[in-house]
C-alpha cells in the first residue's frame, strides 16, 4: 500500500493550494480528486475569469467574511492576502485590481491560475489521482490513517486534508462527501445553508413580473427585522428576476435574510430599497418644491425620470395610483411625500431563496470550535485537517472566499507537513 506523508482530497483552490504547501514544507504528497481534472469550481470563478484575491488589508477582509470570518484570524497571521498575490506573481503571472479591490490575472481567464497550480503541482512531484472518487477516510481510535477509494484502491498517510468544499454549485464536483468524513471522524456539523444566493419574493409584482430584468444601480439595499430595524445595508447593484431578485447587493444580503427569517420565527423577511442614497428625504423635499417651481407644467414622468430608470419611477407611481402623465404642479403633498417614500424607502416582502445547489457558496460546515484555528487540525482526531468551504465559515463574492480557501490551504498544508513529519 502506498504511504504518504499528507494526503489531500479534493482538488479545489484549497486542497491545490494545501497539497503544493504540504510538499513545499518537505513532505510527500498525494492529492485526490473526484473529477476528471482539478480546479472545476475555480474555472467558473469571476465569470471565467478568476477573482484571485482581494487588495484589501487583513481586518477589511475578515469584516467582508461575515460568516465566522474571525476563525480566519491566526490563520491570516501566517499566510494572508498580499502572500497569495507574491504566490503568483513569483511564477510569472500578472495581476491586476478592478473594482473594490478585486485582484484577476491580466489573461482574464482563470485556466491561467488552474495552469500555474496544475504546473507548480507537477513540479514539485505531487502524485495526483484524478476521476478517483473517495469511499471513505480510514481512523483508527485517535487518528486518522489513510483513504480507500471507490475503485477499493487503499492509500496510507501521516496526515490527511479534507479539501472537499461545501455543497454550493454541484457541478463543480462540491456534493457535500466531506462532511460525511468529518461527521465519521466525531465532528459536529452545524446546518448548511445556501449563501451569495438570490432572493425569492411571493409579492405580486414579482410573481407578475412587472420589473422583470430591471436593474438598478449603485442603490442601498436593506434587511429588516420584524422590528423594522435595519440588520444589514449594501450599497451595490441588483436586479428584479421573474423569481424575485439578484445582483452583486443581493447576494450580500441574502445570508442576513435567511438568518432573520430563522431568528424572527417567520416564513418573510422585508426588505427596502433606497434608489437614491446619495440624497436626504429633506433633500428631496427641496427639489420636488423647485420642480413644482420651475417644471410645474411638465408631466410627471418626465420630471422623475431623472431619478432612476423609467419603468422602475412608472412603477412606483402606479402604486401610489398617480397618473404620470398629469403635469407635475397638480401633485398634492402627500403624493409627493409617496414619491419620496418609494425613491428612499421601497419596502418589499421576500420569502427565501433559490436552493443552496444554485448557491455560489454554502454557509455552515465542520464546527470551528472543533478545529484548531492555528494549525486547522481536528481536535477529535489527530492529523486530521480541513482547509475551505467544508469549514463554517462564508464570504462574500469578490475575492473573499477565494482568499480564505488559498490561506486555509496553505495554513493546513505546512502544519500537516510538520506534523507528519515530525513523526518520522
Amino acid at each position: 500500500m502506498t504511504h504518504y506523508d499528507v494526503l489531500v482530497i479534493g482538488g479545489g483552490t484549497s486542497g491545490m493550494m494545501a497539497a503544493i504547501s504540504a510538499a513545499e514544507h518537505g513532505a510527500t504528497v498525494g492529492l485526490i480528486e473526484k473529477n476528471k481534472f482539478v480546479g472545476r469550481k475555480l474555472l467558473v470563478t469571476g465569470n471565467g475569469r478568476c477573482n484571485v484575491t482581494n487588495n484589501r488589508d487583513k481586518e477589511e477582509i475578515i469584516r467582508h467574511i461575515p460568516g465566522n470570518g474571525r476563525f480566519l484570524y491566526s490563520a491570516f497571521y501566517q499566510y494572508d492576502n498580499y502572500d497569495i498575490m507574491n504566490f503568483f506573481r513569483s511564477r510569472g503571472i500578472a495581476l491586476k485590481e478592478e473594482d473594490h479591490g478585486r485582484m484577476f490575472p491580466t489573461t482574464d481567464k482563470s485556466r491561467t491560475i488552474v495552469n500555474a497550480l496544475k504546473q507548480i503541482i507537477d513540479d514539485l512531484n505531487i502524485d495526483l489521482f484524478v476521476d478517483a472518487p473517495v469511499e471513505t477516510v480510514l481512523y483508527d481510535e485517535e487518528k486518522v490513517t489513510g483513504v480507500r477509494l471507490i475503485d477499493g484502491r487503499e492509500f496510507s498517510a501521516t496526515s490527511v486534508i479534507l479539501s472537499t468544499g461545501g455543497r454550493a454549485m454541484p457541478k463543480t464536483g462540491s456534493t457535500g462527501d466531506g462532511y460525511k468524513w468529518a461527521k465519521k471522524a466525531g465532528h459536529t456539523i452545524k446546518e448548511l445553508y445556501p449563501t451569495e444566493v438570490p432572493i425569492t419574493s411571493q409579492e405580486s409584482f414579482i410573481e407578475e413580473r412587472v420589473l422583470q430584468g430591471l436593474s438598478l444601480r449603485d442603490i442601498n439595499l436593506s434587511v429588516l427585522n420584524k422590528k423594522k430595524k435595519s440588520v444589514v445595508t449594501h450599497r451595490m447593484d441588483m436586479i428584479f428576476t421573474h423569481l424575485g431578485i439578484s445582483g452583486p447587493a443581493v447576494l450580500r444580503c441574502s445570508m442576513f435574510v435567511l438568518q432573520t427569517m430563522k431568528r424572527d420565527k417567520t416564513d418573510a423577511a422585508t426588505m427596502t430599497i433606497d434608489s437614491l442614497p446619495d440624497m436626504t428625504e429633506g433633500e428631496l423635499k427641496q427639489k420636488m418644491a423647485q420642480f413644482k417651481k420651475n417644471d410645474g407644467d411638465k408631466s410627471i414622468k418626465n420630471v422623475l425620470k431623472q431619478f432612476g430608470p423609467e419603468r422602475y419611477i412608472l412603477f412606483g407611481l402606479e402604486r401610489q395610483s398617480i397618473d404620470s402623465d398629469k403635469a407635475f404642479k397638480t401633485l398634492t403633498p402627500k403624493e409627493v411625500e409617496a414619491i419620496i417614500t418609494f425613491l428612499k424607502d421601497f419596502r418589499f416582502d421576500v420569502h427565501g431563496s433559490l436552493p443552496i445547489e444554485k448557491a455560489f457558496v454554502t454557509g455552515g460546515g465542520v464546527h470551528t470550535k472543533e478545529v484548531n484555528p492555528k494549525s486547522l487540525e481536528s481536535k477529535k482526531k489527530k492529523n486530521l485537517y480541513f482547509t475551505g468551504e467544508i469549514l463554517d465559515y462564508n464570504g462574500y463574492t469578490g475575492g473573499y472566499n477565494i482568499t480564505g480557501a488559498f490561506i486555509t490551504g496553505r495554513v493546513a498544508g505546512m502544519h500537516a507537513a510538520e506534523s507528519a513529519l515530525a513523526l518520522k
